[in-house]
């Protein structure tokens, strides 16, 4: 076949290698940080035990590795037809194709295009070129169920983001044509033809009797158009959808609001009046472009379609006759309420918030940051906003406290926000848990010696216990050994987990030699994992929703040291 496709470790194989496929005896090693290295056909062991001074190898790796294919390389086309060889139709799949199969589907974008893959899906898929008696072409009927099988994992797996991508559509209708051009000859096919309209959600029940080859095929396609729900945005999405605005209180200062799209400007401003602590009827709503030109928004107008555009920001500003900016000097002037709220409240809303923003996000999503294959920001809006409010609880705490002017309120809120770290890190969000730390940490805040010096000692052991878990001495063992013991569901600190998988895909290359390095993408495949473990945290609504939901925030740090010095002036 000329030079290799493929390349395989198969743990006990004794046979010489194929030209198609490079095989290795020896026990697959163990490495302490993310690298891979090929291997040539030449002085293999050698190669083998030099490859990283971390590795080490030991005799019951053999018992692991037994009947175990590994797939280290090989061209696209290759690797999937390996996959589909793999694949077991009516029983469990073996954990290694299991993995595989999971590592190829979330990974396949790094290496080819959907439409690569579709294609290769297509010409995998046999098509019928006589007229056959049942059983007479078994390895066609196996390759058909395969494809079937793994188009309908595929398709599982990415169903919410296909309903914009043509040539998936193509490729669903073109393939469901061929199974119904099929099915009369293969009536074995009906299984796989059911599980692929559960997932398409075709609800028509089919027979093969209505599988004839004389009914005509234009009908049946006609049909599959009309019922292909699932790739259709929604109807009226836009009235119950909710998404993050920011409302500006001065230019480095805004309340982050949670709300729906068809909210008016009245329900932004009652949220943003009663979280500054102002009254509604002496505020107004008003859109500043960046060119200057303002804007005043009514009452009833809806406020968020005016403003989503780059070029503008949504602000408050006062009433007095006319519609005036906050000074920076206003936005200091209010009460600290966070003290009359229950710690344990806070966190479990803070939980709540993190874990909508979390349970959504899409494995993909980390790929697509990563690689930056499309560049869309769709395709990472999910992880987006929850790095987005990871850096806003940050913010926040370093705000409340450098907002606080009282020396004995500031002490109770560090107190506050010990405690509130903890309990996150009790319910397993490490998220919040860790942008609360950093926000302790914040230099404007480590500076107010006489407001930590009043801290009582149990706190401050508190505060140092909680503080080692983020200690990234030893590539952040500490985090990831306490994460690792936490039982499902919990939250991860996604900056981490985002600078793991960027580490693996800067260290290695995508490809070597003009083949695709599997094992890279398998890496990363794992450190995706924690996104998978499935788990819903349910929690009721407590008082503190409204105060955690609309943070209020100053985003500049020049401003924060000011504040900072401002309340524990210098020496």
């Amino acid at each position: 076949m000329g030079s290799s496709k493929l390349r395989v470790f198969n743990a006990h194989m004794d046979k010489k290698p194929s030209a198609a496929f490079t095989v290795r005896e020896l026990p697959l090693p163990t490495f302490d940080v993310p690298y891979f290295k090929y291997i040539d056909e030449e002085d293999e062991e050698d190669e083998w035990s030099s490859r990283s001074q971390s590795s080490t190898e030991d005799d019951s790796v053999d018992s692991l590795l037994s009947d175990r294919y590994m797939v280290v390389s090989g061209t696209p086309e290759k690797i999937l037809e390996h996959l589909l060889n793999d694949l077991h139709l009516d029983e469990v799949q073996d954990k290694e194709t299991d993995t595989l199969l999971d590592d190829f589907l979330l990974t396949y974008t790094v290496f080819m295009t959907t439409d690569d893959l579709c294609q290769a899906l297509l010409r995998q898929y046999p098509l019928l070129t006589k007229t056959v008696t049942q059983g007479e072409s078994p390895e066609a009927l196996c390759t058909k169920r395969k494809v079937l099988l793994l188009a309908s994992q595929w398709t599982e797996l990415y169903k919410d983001w296909l309903h914009e991508d043509e040539h998936s559509k193509l490729f669903l209708k073109t393939l469901y044509r061929y199974v119904l051009d099929d099915v009369y000859e293969y009536p074995m096919l009906e299984k796989e033809l059911k599980e692929f309209q559960k997932v398409l959600k075709i609800h028509r029940r089919h027979t093969v009797d209505e599988y004839s080859p004389h009914r005509k095929n234009k009908a049946l396609f006609h049909q599959f158009s009309l019922k292909e729900n699932w790739l259709q945005h929604r109807g009226n999405a836009n009235e119950i959808e909710e998404i993050f605005c920011r409302v500006y209180i001065t230019d480095h200062s805004y309340v982050s609001i949670r709300t729906k799209v068809s909210s008016s400007a009245q329900d932004i401003l009652k949220i943003v009046s009663e979280r500054i602590q102002l009254a509604e009827e002496d505020l107004a709503l008003v859109t500043v472009a960046y060119s200057g030109e303002k804007h005043e928004l009514h009452p009833s107008e809806m406020a968020l379609t005016k403003s989503l555009g780059t070029s503008s920001r949504i602000y408050t500003y006062r009433k007095s006759g006319a519609l005036n900016p906050f000074a920076d000097s206003e936005d200091t002037q209010r009460s600290v309420r966070i003290l009359g709220m229950n710690t344990w409240d806070i966190a479990l809303e803070l939980t709540s918030f993190d874990w909508n923003l979390f349970n959504p996000i899409h494995e993909q999503e980390l790929i697509y940051f990563t690689f930056s294959r499309q560049g869309k920001a769709e395709n990472t809006l999910n992880l987006s906003l929850l790095l987005q409010r990871c850096n806003e609880v940050q913010l926040w705490v370093a705000t409340e406290i450098l907002l606080c002017n009282q020396l004995g309120k500031r002490v109770q809120l560090l107190k506050k926000f010990i405690k509130i770290a903890a309990h996150c890190k009790a319910q397993r969000n490490l998220n919040s848990f860790f942008a609360i730390i950093m926000g302790l940490n914040t230099a404007s805040v480590c500076r107010l010696s006489q407001t930590w010096e009043k801290i009582p000692g149990k706190f401050k052991k508190l505060f140092s216990e909680l503080e080692s878990l983020t200690d990234p001495s030893l590539n952040h063992k500490a985090y990831r050994d306490a994460f690792k013991k936490m039982k499902p569901p919990k939250i991860p600190f996604m900056p981490l987990l985002l600078k793991d998988v960027t580490f693996i895909h800067e260290g290695n290359k995508t490809f070597l030699d003009n083949l695709v390095n599997f094992e890279k993408l398998h890496m990363i495949a794992d450190l995706c994992a924690p996104l998978d473990t499935a788990g819903i945290i349910s929690l009721e609504r407590q008082e503190a929703k409204f105060y955690t939901n609309h943070l209020h925030v100053i985003d500049n740090q020049q401003i924060l040291f000011e504040l900072s010095h401002r309340i524990e002036p210098r020496a």
